[in-house]
């Protein structure tokens, strides 16, 4: 058998209902490896390794549950998880620990997957970087230098230096499809209304969602299925599930033929879009038309006007409840973002939310005919850690991250599916993430076409060099 880190996690869930591997197996293999490289991708903010241990041997006695059954995962670390540290990437919480889990850590825990710990995040999730106070920097396992992303940049840099096969993270303006880019990994975003939300009332306007980050499609799916479980009380009805899961629309990777849109304008800035970025959608248009599918150049749904009323709903978003003894802690973006959120009154908000609503609805209806949308995931490749924070003055560093990723976060406001497929490389050899966006709930299709489009290109199961390193023998004892 390869490194039990060189298989899927479909591959690890198959192997462990076959007996050729256990739980307790993948648990050990994989901590050893996050004590030896997790903080130098800056993958964790909190190893749960006694946990991990425990939760493996049960599920090693246990009846089998599903494909992801005893495979283990992690959780990020803005999602709740009950009894685990739990920070949201801030000083501000650096010590709390919730009652209560996620329902989609309930769901995950009920599928067989078993959580490694909770992965490095942006504080409060409010950019697309993650570079906080509480854990070292989430970096790129390609480029040790360059930021991950964010802001599930930690489940990113775990899944691409091979600590973990799939990791949880959520989007609510490209977080999962940022770092996903970056990585070289599979970065989806699911229909709005997919996954349950809970137990919090906030909704974020419906913008956020939970995803996942694999590095293969029909990984990315099977976590869905693991995820995607009808809740009630949710305020967003999802759409109704495949037949045969969303796990079987992946692997048939054959999604009809399809009416493609594909564009390359910036939709929040009109800003330059790098050549790399650019020619990894020339690639995939080239790669969906020869198999078969009809692509053409569309005019981006939604153009650079709308930028104010999505930085007046993200100023909003960032008001999360915080200890006013803690507000000092907050991070010079963070207290940026909320004193510009506490300046919006009520009316102005509902002014904002009905507007944009007008626009999303005008331009989905000027491509309502197609059935993908095409686009680069970001405008710019790659960053170093510390770029966007090293702007003069934080204005300046949430003005170069929507510089940076002008793409994703208008399939947040719409809904949409959406999912960045690992398709090319800069000149010195880094990934190049597409942005694949399907029609809202037809995330069955979205899936199909991604497999087809991953199968055609080529690049799966590309790693860095890091992911061949072996942990020292003298690695915390191991």
């Amino acid at each position: 058998m390869a490194d039990l880190h060189d298989l899927t996690a479909l591959e690890q869930g198959a192997a462990i209902a076959g007996g050729e591997l256990t739980s307790a197996d993948l648990v050990e293999h994989y901590l050893a490896r996050v004590a030896a490289f997790g903080d130098r991708v800056g993958a964790f903010v909190t190893v749960t390794a006694d946990q991990a241990r425990a939760e493996a041997a049960e599920l090693d006695q246990a009846p089998q549950r599903g494909p992801l059954h005893g495979v283990p995962t992690a959780i990020k670390d803005l999602t709740l998880t009950a009894g685990v540290r739990t920070t949201f990437g801030s000083a501000a919480f650096a010590d709390y620990v919730p009652p209560v889990d996620a329902d989609v850590v309930t769901y995950l825990r009920a599928a067989g997957t078993v959580s490694l710990g909770k992965t490095t995040t942006s504080e409060l999730g409010t950019s697309c970087h993650a570079e906080s106070l509480v854990a070292p920097p989430a970096r790129n396992p390609w480029a040790l230098g360059n930021t991950a992303g964010g802001s599930s940049g930690g489940a990113a840099a775990a899944v691409a230096a091979g600590l973990v096969a799939v990791a949880q993270g959520s989007d609510g303006g490209g977080s999962v499809r940022i770092p996903a880019a970056i990585c070289g990994l599979v970065g989806y975003k699911p229909s709005r209304g997919v996954v349950s939300g809970g137990p919090l009332g906030s909704t974020g306007f419906g913008l956020p969602t939970h995803g996942a980050i694999a590095r293969t499609v029909t990984d990315a799916a099977a976590f869905l299925d693991a995820m995607a479980v009808p809740t009630v009380g949710e305020p967003y009805l999802a759409p109704p599930a495949p037949g045969g899961g969303y796990l079987g629309a992946a692997r048939t990777a054959a999604p009809g033929r399809l009416r493609i849109g594909r564009f390359t304008t910036p939709m929040l800035v009109d800003t330059p879009v790098d050549p790399a970025c650019v020619k990894a959608v020339d690639d995939a248009a080239t790669a969906l038309a020869d198999a078969g599918h009809h692509v053409e150049e569309v005019a981006a749904p939604l153009t650079p006007d709308i930028w104010p009323l999505f930085e007046t709903l993200w100023y909003v978003l960032s008001l999360a409840p915080i200890p006013p003894a803690a507000e000092p802690s907050l991070l010079p973006l963070t207290r940026y973002l909320r004193a510009r959120g506490d300046t919006v009154g009520a009316g102005q908000l509902i002014t904002v939310l009905a507007e944009l609503q007008t626009q999303v609805r005008q331009g989905l209806a000027r491509l309502a005919g197609y059935d993908l949308l095409l686009s680069p995931t970001l405008a710019v490749p790659q960053a170093e850690v510390g770029w966007f924070t090293s702007a003069d003055e934080p204005g300046e560093d949430f003005d170069r991250q929507r510089r940076f990723s002008p793409f994703c976060a208008i399939f947040n406001v719409t809904g949409q599916p959406s999912v960045s497929v690992p398709i090319g490389a800069t000149a010195d050899g880094l990934p190049v993430g597409v942005l694949c966006s399907g029609r809202y709930g037809d995330d069955a299709r979205l899936l199909a076409a991604a497999a087809q489009l991953e199968r055609i290109a080529g690049r799966v199961d590309r790693h860095p060099a890091i992911w061949t390193d072996a942990p020292s023998a003298t690695v915390n004892g191991v």
